[in-house]
């Protein structure tokens, strides 16, 4: 399998996850084309099997963020609903600006970013009394990884949209900025937030 490449360009040799926690869900199998076609859907936990890569493009997959920026809905270029091969390509074309700029293997830097960008502790909602409370909760590892995916993809929604920046701009620039931990990064911000809320509900 090492001569298995992605998109006959990346190795998938060499990807290390120094995060032990989301390690066994992050799914490195080689693949050259990151498309399952739903195998895993009717799995329990069957994503955690599906490639990481394929992860984020479904993750992509979606018409908007619901949230409102100049009073107009944030939509993706002509929705991405059910395009998957549109997504692929915006991938592509993401890795291969990464892969430009960072003189590095975009697969480790989607896992580094991932890495970073997974955050450890949330805040669900108790009821004691008739009283609803906000209590700290470590998150699981699925969910962490989960969180991680949304918000790139949401952030690499949200800096495309109404501009001259392409989805493929935008999220080469959001996994460069995530992997290095800046805080520039959409996902690092929701991550310290997240994070944030969760600390004063202890």
């Amino acid at each position: 399998m090492s001569d298995v490449r992605l998109f006959n360009q990346y190795d998938w040799e060499g990807i290390t996850v120094s995060d032990m926690g989301i390690a066994k869900y992050i799914s490195l199998k080689p693949v050259v084309f990151p498309h399952s076609f739903g195998r895993q859907a009717s799995k329990q936990f069957g994503k955690s099997e599906v490639n990481v890569v394929e992860r984020l493009i479904n993750k992509l997959m979606r018409g908007g963020t619901g949230q409102k920026l100049s009073g107009k809905v944030i939509r993706t270029h002509g929705n991405l609903q059910g395009k998957k091969t549109r997504a692929i390509n915006i991938v592509k074309e993401a890795f291969a600006i990464i892969s430009k700029k960072e003189k590095k293997n975009p697969i480790q830097v989607l896992v580094s970013a991932i890495e970073n960008a997974a955050p450890r502790e949330d805040v669900t909602r108790v009821q004691f009394g008739g009283v609803f409370y906000q209590v700290a909760v470590d998150v699981a590892p699925s969910r962490r990884l989960d969180m991680a995916l949304r918000n790139i993809a949401l952030a690499t929604i949200m800096q495309s949209f109404a501009k001259k920046k392409t989805m493929a701009e935008a999220l080469a620039e959001e996994l460069m900025l995530a992997a290095k931990g800046d805080v520039n990064s959409y996902a690092i911000k929701k991550r310290d937030e997240t994070e944030r809320i969760a600390a004063g509900a202890r």
